[in-house]
């Protein structure tokens, strides 16, 4: 038999019976506790917290932070791997990369939107 045939037989067969398999054994165990179907936000419990400013505005520019910097040092990766295979252009062009990243972290940490010091103590 053509094993692309055969491949179109036997995918859908085998989908149908995975998801009878996990239609069944899901639906045999009911969970045993009404809590693990209740929502959950960060351990406060959401029927008497206020909806009004649940988190401080700290912790979204920290977010913030961490996904710009992410990004860019995701750009910086492919130079890394290729670092012995690129022209000056590719290193001068890296290197003036990391100091416009390297100044963005400056003026982050000038502005105090990145604080180095602990929250908890103060």
């Amino acid at each position: 038999m053509n094993s692309l045939l055969m491949l179109f037989l036997f995918v859908p067969i085998l989908v149908a019976i995975l998801l009878l398999l996990n239609y069944f054994l899901a639906s045999a165990t009911p969970s045993p506790d009404s809590a693990k179907n209740q929502p959950y936000e960060c351990g406060f419990s959401p029927d008497n917290v206020p909806t009004n400013n649940l988190f401080s505005i700290h912790h979204f520019a920290t977010a913030l932070c961490f996904l710009v910097f992410d990004l860019e040092i995701t750009a910086f990766l492919p130079f890394s791997v290729s670092m012995f295979e690129v022209s000056l252009f590719g290193t001068s062009f890296a290197l003036l990369f990391f100091i416009i990243l390297t100044l963005g972290f400056v003026l982050e940490i000038s502005q105090s939107v990145i604080r180095l010091t602990d929250l908890t103590r103060a």
